[in-house]
């Protein structure tokens, strides 16, 4: 079974991704194709990348970095959440994705965005990094609006046809996760009986 992590990609306090991906996990719950689990960068308390050695090398020092690497290795595919902050995603999201290296590699991801302009610039600007890790970007993704999709800018209330595009960005996720699996001979088989509504990720 494929499996998917949905990634909150926020930590600054009164954040609105938990909500965002707590809303995606339940609509990717009622699916039957892939077993899905929320990570909170915030649970593995990363400081700014300060590992001595390139990500690429694969040779990680510290115990935070190692236990990232560990979650995000067992997934086949990823839903990063994301804010934008002056047109481009989080700094927090962007240092959590930049301490790991071959975890990513040939694996697909989508975008949920949310924002003033939906969180458009925000996905733009993590298409640009996806390429450089080797994971394919789906074309679909999800975009919030705070204007519209968040009473008072705060609430997150989103209108009904987002579920639509939701599930069109978690078919093309699990459909080019499912092929990109071939060129990682060595990935884990996650259980066919596992969950579909996997639990969260990191410390409790």
């Amino acid at each position: 079974m494929i499996k998917i992590g949905i990634i909150v990609g926020s930590t600054r306090p009164g954040r609105k991704a938990p909500d965002v991906a707590r809303w995606v996990l339940d609509i990717a719950g009622m699916r039957a194709d892939a077993v899905f689990e929320l990570v909170d960068i915030q649970d593995f308390d990363l400081p700014l990348l300060d590992e001595p050695v390139p990500p690429s090398q694969g040779r990680y020092a510290h115990p935070h970095t190692k236990a990232w690497a560990a979650a995000i290795a067992g997934f086949d595919g990823y839903v990063f959440v994301t804010p934008e902050y002056n047109h481009g995603t989080s700094g927090a999201l962007k240092n959590a994705i930049d301490f790991l290296y071959k975890e990513w590699n040939n694996k697909a991801a989508g975008f949920v965005g949310y924002g003033s302009a939906g969180g458009s610039r925000a996905i733009e600007s993590l298409r640009l990094v996806m390429g450089e890790l080797m994971v394919a970007d789906v074309r679909a993704h999800v975009m919030l609006s705070l204007r519209t999709d968040f009473e008072n800018h705060a609430t997150f209330n989103p209108a009904a046809h987002h579920e639509q595009a939701v599930d069109a960005m978690l078919d093309q996720v699990v459909a080019w996760s499912r092929a990109l699996k071939s060129l990682r001979p060595d990935a884990p088989d996650t259980a066919a009986d596992a969950p579909h509504v996997g639990q969260r990720m990191g410390s409790q």
